[in-house]
């Protein structure tokens, strides 16, 4: 009997958790250039299972036992010892990301000719927090919601020069805990963890 439940245990503590790893500023305008096939690889190598990667902003989608703090360090260090590159890295679950779309907004994705964003905000900084440092938003312009980790936020392309989160990285303390990717890229991550 004590050896059903010790096995239950470990089987227990060996549950894998999919996640989905964010590189910050990873590919854009010529710097922190890093080949998919090849972080996919140091992924691998670090012992994260079902690596996968999608395009070239630096997405991967993983599993690991561990959680997600660890698995985090893990991520921006070998990132470091591979490539040389300190990025910050933000990790969602599998979970987390599903729970955020079905509690997306309404208007998020919905607005024809418009830029549709998920923010991504990186721990100890919460969305709440993001958007205060952002200052308000300028709603003529722009919509902002969020759940969970991620900030939605949705601006008419011809007035989005207009928009006051269009200049976030004023606010060096909020650009620097966030990542974002556009809506398309979303729903794809959103696709392929299912698989």
């Amino acid at each position: 009997m004590a050896r059903l439940i010790t096995g239950k245990i470990n089987a227990m503590k060996r549950q894998m958790t999919k996640y989905i790893a964010l590189l910050r500023g990873v590919n854009v305008g010529g710097s922190n250039k890093i080949v998919m096939s090849e972080l996919k690889a140091a992924f691998e190598k670090k012992g994260f299972k079902n690596v996968s990667t999608y395009i070239n902003s630096g997405n991967v989608i993983f599993e690991s036992e561990s959680d997600e703090t660890v698995v985090k360090t893990a991520c921006e260090r070998l990132i470091k010892t591979n490539f040389g590159l300190k990025i910050t890295v933000g990790i969602i679950t599998a979970s987390e990301l599903n729970d955020a779309l079905a509690n997306a907004p309404d208007w998020w994705n919905k607005i024809p000719n418009a830029k549709h964003n998920a923010i991504f905000v990186i721990p100890p900084m919460t969305p709440s927090a993001v958007c205060a440092e952002a200052g308000g938003i300028n709603p003529k312009y722009e919509n902002i919601g969020y759940y969970g980790k991620v900030i939605f936020w949705s601006a008419p392309l011809i007035t989005f020069s207009r928009t006051r989160w269009s200049k976030i990285s004023k606010s060096s303390k909020a650009y620097n805990a966030i990542t974002i990717r556009n809506a398309n890229t979303v729903l794809k991550l959103a696709e392929l963890i299912k698989r």
